[in-house]
Order: C-alpha cells, then sequence, then structure tokens
C-alpha cells in the first residue's frame, strides 16, 4: 500500500518510533496571545494513532 504522503508531510518521526506533530493555530491572530501561548506552540506535540490507522497512512513506519 503507497503512503499517504499528505498526511505523513504533517508528522515527523522520531528515532524511537514516536509521532509528532505541529501545534494548531500558530497563523495568524496572535498578536494578543501572550508570549509563553505563542513558544508553547513552537514545541512539537505527541501524535496518538492506532495501529490501523498506521498501517493505512504510514505503512513504512514501524
Amino acid at each position: 500500500m503507497k503512503t499517504n504522503k499528505s498526511f505523513t508531510k504533517r508528522l515527523k518521526l522520531t528515532k524511537n518510533g514516536k509521532i509528532k506533530r505541529e501545534a494548531a493555530g500558530k497563523c495568524h491572530f496572535n498578536a494578543k496571545e501572550n508570549t509563553s501561548a505563542k513558544m508553547a506552540k513552537k514545541k512539537k506535540l505527541d501524535f496518538k494513532i492506532s495501529n490501523k490507522a498506521k498501517a493505512r497512512f504510514l505503512p513504512r513506519s514501524k
């Protein structure tokens, strides 16, 4: 089965096999947010995915 490319471009696979994603809400309307909220959006977040979905969308991952 082929990998879903548009989906995989939004994710990063770590060395240990964890899947990370970007935080949402970074594009606009951020001027009124405090600094800690803006900085928190810079971090990569864990991405929970079932094994069935992982096999479908990311077949070459661990």
